[in-house]
């Protein structure tokens, strides 16, 4: 593999997490991890479609594309990308990464089978880490919101309550508010329906526990919202 192939691949990665801290700093459902891949699949799909041109042409008789039916590939995975991104009822989409996941596969195997043999084995090492190491080193060296994860919450209130008061109880524990739904339940109760964005180091168990005690609250439910 000559250095010009490692450069464009690291350079793509370099460029969809340039995207991705963008997106995830607004808290956006095309994070860091999901642009990375899409990138650096998508630079791999057009090295192969350029190598193989040189590869299998005839001169004089090139009467075909070799690449025509790698193009078909591509459309029919997104189909089965889509299949695994869910969007929950309080708004929020999930599965982006593994839609993203599941077409890079797809570019992998169509690299493979032209006999780019290297270069889809770098572009999988590069994956990997893209989903695994890269996201630890921004979450410990980069801003503090690439360290926030999404939580659904849904609190049951008394029909009496302050509901404000409730609201602000929870931003004081670090935790920002990005969407919020509320409802009129039976028993003169309500029912408020968050997504909200809390560091890190705040375990599911620990938000739950802070959110018990405030005053007014009777019912919790608290759920971890992964891309």
């Amino acid at each position: 593999m000559s250095l010009i192939f490692l450069q464009k691949l690291c350079m793509a990665m370099l460029l969809g997490a340039a995207i991705g801290i963008d997106r995830q700093l607004k808290h956006k459902p095309l994070g860091l991890k999901t642009s990375m891949v899409i990138s650096v699949a998508s630079c791999l799909i057009t090295i192969v479609s350029i190598e193989s041109v040189h590869r299998y042409a005839v001169p004089g008789l090139t009467t075909m594309d070799p690449m025509r039916l790698a193009a078909q590939i591509i459309s029919g995975v997104g189909f089965i990308g889509a299949g695994v991104i869910l969007r929950r009822s309080n708004e929020i989409i999930s599965g982006l990464t593994t839609a993203a996941m599941v077409w890079a596969a797809s570019a992998l195997g169509i690299a493979a089978g032209a006999g780019f043999y290297k270069e889809a084995s770098t572009a999988v090492f590069l994956i990997i880490m893209a989903i695994n190491i890269v996201p630890l080193f921004f979450k410990w060296f980069g801003p503090k919101k690439l360290s926030e994860r999404n939580l659904s919450i849904l609190i049951i209130v008394a029909s009496d309550s302050d509901l404000s008061y409730v609201i602000d109880e929870m931003q004081q524990e670090f935790i920002k508010v990005k969407h919020i739904k509320i409802k009129d339940l039976k028993d003169e109760m309500k029912q408020i329906q968050l997504v909200v964005a809390a560091p890190e180091r705040h375990r599911t168990t620990v938000v739950y526990s802070k959110i018990k005690k405030i005053k007014d609250v009777i019912a919790v439910e608290v759920e971890t919202i992964s891309t």
